[in-house]
């Protein structure tokens, strides 16, 4: 793999391991935030490490960004940070800007204004998951977010002989089915009328705290419940 010089402005926990990944393999990064106390983390192993508030133009033009392969434009839940950032790379020249979406609205917006690779965590990561679900390779736990995740659940006795309809994973607690793995196989689109076997495993999407309410009520047994308490 040619080695590449990239940014990554941004050190949240998308822009952290995108860092982490691209410096494992080699390539030259440089890393932005605003925070020092998070651009203090990679002073020792980033090419490079800037304090800076990348929406302020002369500050973010001085950078010398243009002359990179990539830059990625990781800032978490600030919508306008990420928007206008993105539109002073655009009016630099910077070449090849990648930009993380937190909606589809967002998403949309970053499209208009020119970002050449919109990346939406979620649903890349999602449709990875699905890649390594039709090759038997199951993830135990895939953090989306801070607020959202990918897990597989071995089902408790109380969901045992329940239909997929019955349990109303969407209506009752807003969580996506997204397969259930049986006997070895993954369905990645089961019947709503399936009963659910003893060993069956959920891999289910959505929001931690709804996840955890949903294994509460359904998948926790007595000895697990008092155990945590």
């Amino acid at each position: 793999m040619a080695k590449r010089q990239l940014a990554v402005i941004g050190l949240g926990q998308f822009g952290r391991g995108v860092t982490d990944t691209l410096i494992k393999q080699g390539h030259d990064v440089l890393v932005i935030d605003k925070k020092e106390r998070l651009v203090s983390d990679y002073q020792a192993i980033a090419t490079e490490a800037i304090v800076a508030d990348t929406t302020e133009e002369n500050r973010l033009k001085s950078l010398g960004l243009t002359n990179f392969d990539y830059v990625i434009v990781a800032i978490g839940e600030d919508i306008q940070a990420s928007i206008l950032t993105t539109l002073i790379l655009k009016d630099m020249g910077v070449k090849n800007i990648w930009v993380k979406a937190i909606n589809r609205n967002h998403s949309k917006i970053l499209s208009r204004i020119g970002a050449d690779h919109i990346i939406q965590p979620e649903k890349d990561i999602a449709k990875r998951l699905v890649n390594q679900l039709l090759h038997n390779h199951i993830m135990d736990f895939v953090e989306l977010s801070n607020d959202h995740s990918i897990v597989e659940i071995k089902v408790s006795q109380r969901l045992v002989n329940r239909s997929i309809e019955d349990i109303d994973l969407r209506g009752l607690y807003g969580l996506s089915l997204i397969s259930i793995r049986h006997n070895g196989k993954v369905d990645i689109n089961p019947n709503p009328y399936y009963l659910i076997q003893p060993k069956d495993v959920l891999i289910i999407l959505g929001h931690n705290r709804e996840i955890q309410k949903f294994k509460k009520v359904e998948v926790y047994d007595e000895a697990t419940l008092k155990a945590k308490r």
